[in-house]
C-alpha cells in the first residue's frame, strides 16, 4: 500500500551537511597550498602567519600540507624551522606549541628555480606522493608569490607537468594570482588568457588583500542591512565621496618593482576601485561571488575620467623631510631608484559615477608614500541642510555630516553630525559618534590573508575580482598613464599630505581633504 504525503516520514536533516548551518566553521577538504617564492616578504610576514593562525583556530582540515618552493639549499627541517619563526613574529592569534607540532609535520620544501624542468617535476611527485602520506587526493592552491614577469614561467611549467590539470591529479587545482595583475590593459589580457588557458577560469583567485579586510565587507554590512543610510546613498543628499589610502613608510626593499610601477598601477587601479565599488555598486540578488561581480562591473563600466586632466589628475613624488619626528629620505635617495625617475609616490584624482545614482558626485581618490600617517579610509559627506530657523551666526562652526569608515588601522566607523553646544545661546557644532570593532566585538578580525586563503581552499570566489574587473579597471587607469607619460610629478616633502596641486583640485571644486 503506497503511503500518502501526509503520511511519509520526515527524514531527519544532517545539521554537518547543511551549508546554512552557522554553528560549524568552514573547513577544507584534506589538500595542499604551495606557496611559490616562500623566502619573500609576503610569504614570512602574511602568508605563512595566515596559515598558523587558521590552524588555531581550528579552521584547516586534519589532512593539510603546507609546501613551500623557492631557489634555496633548504631541506624540510630546515623550512619548517624558518615557517616557525615567521609565525611566531607576525601571527595574529596566540603561540601555542601543540598547535604547531601538529603543523609541523605537514610542511615540506621543493628547492629549485622557476625554469628549473627538474624541480617541478619533483614537486609534482611530492604532490602525489601526498595521497598516501596524507590522505590528500590531488587537492592543492598554487600561491603566486613572486614578482609578476615570473607568472608566465611559473604558469607554463605547472601546464607541462600536469599539477594544473583537474582530471589528471584527481581533485581541484587552484591558482592564486597576486596583484597587480598586468601593468596594462594588452599585458593583463595577455595574462588573462595564459593563466585561463593553464586552469579553468573557476579555479583561477586573483586575490586583492583589501577585499579580505572585515571593514571592507562591512560597508555592504552597513548599507543593506539598515535602512538608516540606504535611502540617503545617493546624488540627492550625498555630496561628494573621499577615498584616503595613505602609507607613513617609503618604498622600501621594492624599488625594482615600485620604480616600474608607481602608485596609480600599485594601488589605483586595484586597491582603490575596489573600495570605490564597494561604495557605488547597487544591491546585488544575494552575496553570491556572480551576484555581486555584476554589480560591481556595472560600477566600473559607469566610471568616468576628468574632462581637465591637468587639473584634476594630480600626482606627486616625495623629497626629504620629516614623519613621526624622524628624518626621511627623498624617493631619489631611495637604494635602487634613479636619480632622473619620474615615476609617481603619490596620486589624486576626481572620477565620476555616471548612473542614475551618482550622476553629479565627485569621488575623489588619493593614495601616497611618507604621509603623515597610515590610514585608509572611505569619507561620504552630505549634502549640507539649508538652516532655515537658525541664524548665520548659529551654524558658523557646523560642517557637512559625514561617514567615515575607517578600514586600517583603528577599524570602525565614525558618524559625524550637528549638536547643539550647551549654554544659553542656540550654537551648532559638529561632533562624532564612534564604532570601533576592537571594542563592539569581543573576537578580534582576522586578517585579510587569513580570510582569503580560507576562501581559496573552500573554493569560494566572492572576495575575488575576477578578469573583466581587472580589463574594466585598467581601462581606467591606461588613459590617466598617457596622459602623464611625458609629466613630471609634482613634489612633496615626506610628512605631508601631498603636493599643494592636490589640495588646490578640491579647492576649485569649492571643497577640502578630510583631514584622517
Amino acid at each position: 500500500m503506497r503511503r500518502s504525503a501526509a503520511t511519509e516520514p520526515v527524514k531527519a536533516r544532517n545539521p554537518l551537511r547543511d551549508p546554512q548551518d552557522r554553528r560549524l566553521p568552514r573547513v577544507p577538504e584534506p589538500c595542499a597550498l604551495v606557496i611559490f617564492g616562500v623566502t619573500g616578504d609576503l610569504a614570512r610576514k602574511k602568508l605563512i602567519p595566515a596559515v598558523y593562525d587558521l590552524a588555531n583556530r581550528g579552521l584547516l582540515p586534519p589532512g593539510f600540507v603546507m609546501l613551500g618552493f623557492a631557489r634555496r639549499d633548504w631541506g624540510h627541517g630546515d623550512f619548517e624551522s624558518i615557517a616557525r619563526d615567521a609565525a611566531q613574529q607576525h601571527a595574529r592569534t596566540p603561540w601555542r606549541e601543540q598547535v604547531w607540532a601538529r603543523l609541523s609535520g605537514s610542511i615540506k620544501f621543493v628547492p629549485g628555480s622557476f625554469d628549473d624542468d627538474e624541480a617541478f617535476d619533483t614537486l609534482a611527485a611530492t604532490l602525489d606522493k601526498l595521497r598516501e602520506t596524507h590522505g590528500i587526493p590531488g587537492n592543492a592552491a598554487f600561491y603566486l608569490s613572486i614578482p609578476p614577469p615570473a607568472f608566465p614561467t611559473v604558469l607554463k611549467q605547472l601546464e607541462r607537468t600536469g599539477m594544473a590539470d583537474n582530471d589528471k591529479s584527481g581533485g581541484w587545482r587552484r591558482v592564486v594570482v597576486e596583484k597587480p595583475f598586468g601593468h596594462d590593459l594588452d599585458s593583463a589580457r595577455e595574462l588573462n588568457g595564459l593563466v585561463d588557458n593553464v586552469f579553468t577560469p573557476h579555479d583561477v583567485f586573483r586575490i586583492d588583500h583589501y577585499l579580505g579586510k572585515e571593514t571592507v565587507q562591512n560597508i555592504l554590512a552597513l548599507r543593506f542591512a539598515n535602512t538608516l543610510f540606504e535611502p540617503v546613498w545617493n546624488s540627492h543628499y550625498v555630496d561628494s565621496v573621499q577615498i584616503t589610502m595613505a602609507e607613513d613608510v617609503g618604498i622600501g626593499t621594492r624599488a625594482g618593482f615600485y620604480d616600474a610601477a608607481g602608485a596609480a598601477r600599485d594601488v589605483l587601479q586595484n586597491h582603490l576601485l575596489q573600495l570605490l565599488t564597494m561604495v557605488a555598486l547597487e544591491e546585488p540578488v544575494s552575496f553570491d561571488s556572480e551576484s555581486l561581480r555584476v554589480e560591481k562591473l556595472k560600477v566600473l563600466r559607469a566610471i568616468t575620467l576628468p574632462d581637465d586632466t591637468k587639473r584634476y589628475a594630480i600626482r606627486g613624488q616625495y623629497s626629504q623631510g620629516w614623519v613621526a619626528g624622524e628624518r626621511a629620505i627623498g624617493y631619489h635617495q631611495e637604494k635602487d631608484v634613479p636619480a632622473d625617475s619620474t615615476t609617481e609616490t603619490y596620486v589624486a584624482v576626481r572620477l565620476g559615477v555616471q548612473n542614475r545614482r551618482w550622476a553629479g558626485v565627485p569621488f575623489y581618490i588619493r593614495a601616497g608614500k611618507r604621509l603623515p600617517r597610515r590610514v585608509t579610509e572611505i569619507a561620504v559627506s552630505f549634502k549640507t541642510a539649508p538652516h532655515l530657523p537658525f541664524a548665520k551666526t548659529d551654524t558658523e562652526e557646523l560642517g557637512h555630516n559625514q561617514l567615515v569608515i575607517r578600514v586600517q588601522p583603528d577599524e570602525g566607523v565614525t558618524l559625524k553630525f550637528g549638536s547643539k553646544v550647551p549654554g544659553s545661546a542656540m550654537e551648532v557644532r559638529d561632533i562624532a559618534m564612534d564604532f570601533l570593532y576592537g571594542e563592539a566585538f569581543t573576537e578580534s578580525s582576522p586578517e585579510a590573508y587569513e580570510r582569503l586563503i580560507l576562501d581559496v581552499l573552500i573554493g569560494d570566489k566572492t572576495l575575488f575580482p575576477n578578469s573583466q574587473e581587472v580589463e574594466e579597471s585598467w581601462k581606467i587607469v591606461d588613459p590617466l598613464e598617457e596622459y602623464w607619460t611625458n609629466t613630471t610629478p609634482y613634489h612633496y616633502r615626506a610628512g605631508e599630505w601631498g603636493p599643494r596641486e592636490a589640495d588646490e583640485m578640491l579647492a576649485r571644486d569649492g571643497r577640502t581633504w578630510r583631514r584622517p
